[in-house]
């Protein structure tokens, strides 16, 4: 892989050292969230992985090269550069020959993180099955990747404007284990109250640290699902939550809007809704995910 990816210097010591190392996803960077915020964000959550004890390692296609790792001079041409792709498993070989620039979503963070042997990944919340799923087989790519590779994956849940309980039953059928952290109820990204229920709680970094290494000493193949919920400080309230996202499905129908183009449209449209304030939620949960990775990072590190 070495003639694709450009490892950065202090990621590539620590990985060769044993040290505890927190893959980051850059979709959010650059689809995300309005610049300059999505780089102040982005700065920030590597800040608060370094100050857990784990070195950070963003990872993005910048002109072809494959980075696990951002200078901040990369993250915020790659906040503020427009047309940047976003690039999931099925574009990451197309973003390198064009030598173009892409933002990896969580399916292919996780994937190129599995590459260089990074154990833990942080995001805000992972894809899953949309709302009709079931007859439009629109099924993120990221719970395929969560169930094929070596990796502890920190999120809020999944993103509030999916089909929670067929997202559920898919990990469930590719055999994911879905840990909550200080919680037996499936958090919805930007709500905690789901009804839903996960696999197992635990209840400290340490004890998810040694699920890990349990699992796969064990010869059993495939990542871990974290649900960390979002601040109750952060939370929005479930109905208005609800009745924002039929309304933004109801206008992505109307403009035809399907594919890979249907989560950042639908996240958008919840962004700019007044009634709602899920930028400040976003950044918290982000925030919050990232201390917990760092701490579950330094733990496995230790084991």
């Amino acid at each position: 892989m070495n003639q694709y990816v450009d490892i950065q210097p202090k990621v590539l010591d620590a990985l060769r050292k044993g040290q505890p190392v927190v893959a980051l996803e850059s979709t959010i960077i650059a689809h995300g969230m309005p610049y300059p915020k999505n780089v102040d964000t982005a700065l920030s959550v590597e800040k608060i992985v370094e100050q857990n004890g784990a070195i950070p390692a963003t990872i993005a296609i910048i002109d072809g090269r494959i980075k696990v790792g951002l200078t901040p001079d990369e993250l915020t041409l790659l906040g503020s550069r427009k047309n940047v792709l976003k690039v999931s498993k099925r574009d990451i070989a197309y973003c390198v020959l064009k030598s173009y620039t892409g933002a990896t979503t969580v399916s292919a963070t996780i994937l190129i993180a599995d590459m260089v042997g990074i154990k833990v990944f942080a995001t805000g919340g992972i894809g899953g099955v949309h709302k009709n799923g079931a007859t439009t087989f629109d099924i993120s790519r990221d719970l395929e990747e969560i169930a094929t590779k070596q990796i502890a994956v920190v999120s809020a849940g999944a993103k509030a404007i999916l089909d929670l309980p067929l997202t559920l039953e898919y990990l469930e059928t590719k055999g994911v284990e879905v840990i909550g952290y200080q919680t037996s109820e499936f958090p919805g990204f930007f709500s905690n109250k789901t009804g839903l229920n996960v696999s197992y709680q635990l209840d400290s970094p340490k004890e998810i640290a040694q699920l890990l290494l349990h699992k796969w000493n064990l010869g059993l193949k495939g990542g871990i699902l974290i649900a960390n919920p979002i601040p109750t400080t952060h939370e929005i309230d479930k109905t208005l939550l609800d009745e924002s996202i039929k309304e933004a499905i109801c206008l992505a129908n109307d403009h035809e809007i399907s594919g890979k183009d249907l989560t950042p449209f639908l996240l958008k449209t919840l962004q700019e809704n007044p009634k709602l304030n899920t930028l400040d939620a976003n950044i918290a949960l982000i925030y919050n995910n990232a201390k917990l990775a760092a701490r579950i990072a330094n733990a496995f590190s230790l084991l």
